[in-house]
Parts: C-alpha cells; sequence; structure tokens
C-alpha cells in the first residue's frame, strides 16, 4: 500500500506543498485508487496536481465523518468531474453521515448534497466493514467501549466516525480522519475485527486537542502498550500531545506532500 498525505495542517520544510487545517490522503493498493477525505478546500486537488495524481481515476472516495474539513472538498472535486472525463467512484461512509452537525451555531457538517453526489458517485452508506482491497478495510461504526474515551469526546457523539485498517503481516495499520471515537476504541475495534492481530503503526488524526490530562496520560500509556513500530500524527493533534506520545513513542512527523509506503 501507498499513503500519500495530500493535505495536512502541516508542510514538511523543502517540500513546497500547500497546507490547510483539514486532512487528505490518497491511496493505492492492489491496483485501486482510494481518496480518504477531501478536505476542506481545492489544496488537495493543488498538491494532487503536483504529485501528478489523477483524481478523475478513482475506484473510492471514503469519508471518515461529515465535518467540513474533511468533506468540503468534494464540491471542487465535482467542479473537475463537471468538466473533464471520470469514473464515478464509490463513496463510501457512515448512514448519518449527512446529519446536521453544528458548533456554536455555525453549520461544520458536510456541505454537498447528497442528491448531487449521487451525479457523480455511487453512493454506499454502511455501519459495517466493507473490505475495499484484500487488505484494506473501512470500520464502520466504532463501539465506544472504554472509560475515558465517552460518546463526548470532540464535544459531540459523532457517531459517523469512522476509520481504516490495512493488514500487514506485522499487524494492523490504523488509518483516521479525526478519531472523534477515540484512537484506542478504533484500535480495540480493528483487532477484535481481525483475530486480535497487535497494531503496527497508526497514521492520522487523533483528536487530541488540548485533551484533559486524564484522557491524553491514557491514550498515550493505551498506544505504548501496543508497541507501536511509528506513529504518525497529523491534522487535529496539537504540540503538548505531540511531546508527550514522541517520549514514549517512536513518532514521525509528516505533512502535505508525505508519501508512506506499507
Amino acid at each position: 500500500m501507498k499513503l500519500t498525505v495530500l493535505v495536512d495542517n502541516n508542510t514538511i520544510i523543502d517540500r513546497y506543498f500547500l497546507a490547510e487545517p483539514a486532512l487528505s490522503f490518497y491511496i493505492e493498493d492492489c491496483g485501486k485508487k482510494i481518496l480518504f477525505d477531501a478536505g476542506y478546500s481545492d489544496v488537495f486537488i493543488k498538491n494532487a496536481e503536483k504529485l501528478n495524481i489523477d483524481l478523475c481515476n478513482l475506484d473510492f472516495v471514503i469519508l471518515s465523518h461529515g465535518h467540513s474539513d474533511h468533506t468540503r472538498g468534494l464540491e471542487y472535486l465535482i467542479d473537475i468531474y463537471k468538466k473533464k472525463k471520470h469514473s464515478k467512484p464509490a463513496l463510501i461512509a457512515h448512514p448519518r453521515i449527512f446529519h446536521k452537525k453544528e458548533f456554536k451555531g455555525e453549520n461544520i457538517g458536510i456541505k454537498t448534497k447528497s442528491g448531487v453526489l449521487k451525479k457523480y458517485f455511487n453512493i454506499s452508506l454502511s455501519a459495517s466493514p466493507v473490505k475495499l482491497t484484500k487488505n484494506l478495510n473501512f470500520l464502520g461504526e466504532i463501539p465506544r467501549t472504554n472509560s475515558f474515551e465517552t460518546s463526548s469526546i470532540g464535544g459531540d457523539a459523532l457517531t459517523d466516525d469512522t476509520a481504516l485498517v490495512y493488514q500487514t503481516q506485522k499487524g494492523l495499520t490504523i488509518i483516521t480522519g479525526c478519531s472523534h471515537s477515540g484512537i484506542c476504541n478504533i484500535s480495540e475495534h480493528a483487532k477484535k475485527l481481525f483475530k486480535n492481530k497487535k497494531i503496527d503503526k497508526i497514521i492520522g488524526g487523533l483528536h487530541l486537542l488540548a485533551p484533559r490530562d486524564n484522557l491524553l496520560a491514557k491514550t498515550v500509556n493505551y498506544l505504548v502498550k501496543q508497541k507501536l513500530t511509528k506513529l504518525y500524527p497529523c491534522h487535529c493533534v496539537d504540540l503538548k500531545s505531540k511531546v508527550a506520545l514522541t517520549k514514549k513513542i517512536i513518532t514521525e512527523e509528516i505533512g502535505s506532500g508525505s508519501i508512506l509506503k506499507f
């Protein structure tokens, strides 16, 4: 599997890609081309063009959840599809992806109507896991099972929050958008689905933004116990959390334009 970071909050020195407070990954595996989240604007498209990535030939578009910093970029992708010949990829998300989401009275949910999306994507909403390739899976709804990552993490229940998992001989690689459901909950769900294989790597947003001390400590302790080979925190992870994680876990810096191979 090859994963390219199309959008992150961070940029890497001497790479000269654009960034924004959002997330988008481009994944290639077993001949399939997958867009995981679409950022907030057309930044992911501009970075894809610089990387010679053709977004008109996708097999899947996967949405981690319905917040605008992960979905608003679909408007700009549709603008391209209106002008160019393109595939009609499957759009896979949780059934609650279109439910209203607000923050301080502002709509922060997905802006593009389902009727518009249906013209350009084959929409498939599932709370159950979905197999994308031989080793890559959409996790579906994440059970909130531990005592410290509650349903209110991130300020709302956000039951549409989900992730991807990639199986390797070394263990599982978790690919997240924001981890509103909790990275530990996500990891436990993946281990149950795939016969308790160990978590090898994690890449994505961990929703550790000014976290409670108790939440941060228990999250770090849980991840330490997993004996991760590497952790790639991005998007919604603040400096305090990155420092705490880096003290205990081998942590790599990534940003727009980063390319990882598994």
